[in-house]
């Protein structure tokens, strides 16, 4: 069966959305300008975070973080998805679909840990702001987010590893605009149970259960700050978990409704608009949510801004 999917199965196609060419032509220009202030965006968080140091904290540090995943996470799928939507020939290779697979699996899987990681650090800086140095030292900073991007990066190279090995068949037409690993695994001609449990557990250990800790961390947090004095300093930091609280709503919650729900063998182009919501807009929205309503990375910004022209 392993020869069967070797030598038939060379490339895929991605249907995508190729059944609605007017949605095609919107989708581009849109997706393009979203993609941009993706990388803009995260690029100059990370920039800023690097050359300032005054952000060299460990909010900023799993700030620069997330805005990593994010550029790395959209530019698995969006740079092909653009070409695709100009192109009638929307092909991917066998080896090149395994690839996009495994590395939005795992920058996907690393971002749902470190939104739990970044509502822990709130909660010591918030609840425990006399031991939060010592706490959130450097050295589980690191440890913090490269457990993260190593456990998520096994995990999915397990997952694909285990999906690509199946035999197909010959069917090659994938019902997505991206090697989205439930959308391959509908093309199997083989029993999936085994990848389908390695994919439900996954989900569970990566989505209810850090989605859980981070309601609970901000429950906390809620009450530490009802408790504070000063109405200013309740807005800021109401402002601030808001913020946080409404992008991991949309990140979870359009996660666990593509994972989680019941399995269908019919393609839905909800799935698809839905994949671009979390994938596409999401990473968009952060560095406008996270940070570019934060007045110290205003201020770090501009200050290295006018280095950076003075220097010229």
């Amino acid at each position: 069966m392993e020869l069967v999917n070797r030598t038939e199965i060379s490339e895929f196609f991605l249907k995508g959305f190729s059944g609605y060419p007017a949605l095609e032509h919107l989708l581009f220009p849109l997706c393009s300008t979203m993609y941009l202030v993706t990388l803009l965006g995260n690029t100059a968080i990370v920039a800023v975070s690097v050359l300032d140091v005054r952000l060299h904290t460990p909010m900023y540090f799993f700030l620069g973080n997330l805005s990593i995943l994010d550029i790395c996470y959209t530019s698995t799928f969006v740079p092909l998805m653009l070409v695709h939507l100009l192109s009638a020939q929307k092909t991917i290779s066998f080896t090149g679909c395994a690839i996009q697979m495994c590395l939005s699996l795992s920058t996907g899987s690393t971002e749902c840990l470190l939104l739990a990681i970044m509502a822990y650090d709130r909660y010591l800086a918030i609840c425990q702001p006399l031991r939060y140095p010592v706490l959130m030292s450097a050295r589980l900073c690191l440890s913090l987010a490269g457990t993260a991007w190593v456990l998520c990066l096994f995990k999915s190279v397990t997952e694909t590893v285990i999906a690509m090995r199946l035999p197909f068949c010959g069917h090659h037409v994938v019902s997505h605009f991206t090697c989205e690993i439930l959308a391959v695994l509908k093309l199997a001609c083989s029993d999936t149970s085994v990848s389908e449990v390695f994919l439900l557990v996954g989900a569970i250990l990566l989505l209810p259960i850090p989605l859980a800790f981070v309601c609970l961390s901000y429950t906390l947090i809620l009450a530490t700050i009802l408790r504070v004095p000063s109405a200013a300093g309740r807005r800021k930091a109401f402002s601030t978990c808001s913020a946080h609280l409404a992008v991991v709503m949309l990140f979870y919650g359009t996660v666990i409704f593509m994972y989680m729900k019941p399995k269908s063998k019919e393609a839905r182009i909800s799935d698809e608009v839905f994949t671009v919501l979390y994938a596409v807009v999401t990473p968009m929205l952060n560095p406008v949510i996270y940070s570019l309503r934060n007045k110290e990375v205003k201020e770090a910004a501009r200050k290295v801004w006018g280095r950076s022209w003075t220097s010229q």
